[in-house]
């Protein structure tokens, strides 16, 4: 039998179970009124991943998002589809078959290391 390909939702819902422990990452809000990062995991305040159009975006250091954007493995993330990019956001490929978790804790790791 071959193994179910869990959706993008699914997959960041593990992501958002892995993070339930620690008493510094928010998860996201659910129901009513959803600003930005409304939907994101965040590390004390600060978002660090987030689901986007059915897409892993993470916040890492600008050498690591240019190392995944040159293996094909994402691209920059443009938040608001008008070609300016961020440095630091890497939205995965949709094809990415690669383990969401370690990205997940190397952003979270990221994030609570920026002041």
């Amino acid at each position: 039998m071959g193994k179910t390909q869990l959706s993008p939702e699914e997959r960041f819902a593990a992501l958002v179970d892995e993070f339930a422990p620690d008493p510094d990452v928010t998860p996201p809000a659910v129901g009513g009124r959803r600003p930005f990062g409304a939907s994101a995991l965040k590390a004390r305040g600060k978002v660090f991943a987030m689901l986007s159009g059915g897409r892993l975006t993470l916040k890492l250091p600008a050498e690591r998002v240019a190392a995944l954007v040159a293996s094909d493995a994402g691209e920059r993330f443009d938040p608001r589809h008008n070609g300016r990019q961020m440095r630091e956001w890497v939205c995965l490929a949709p094809g990415y078959m690669g383990e969401w978790l370690p990205l997940a804790r190397e952003a979270r790791a990221f994030v609570g290391a920026t002041r």
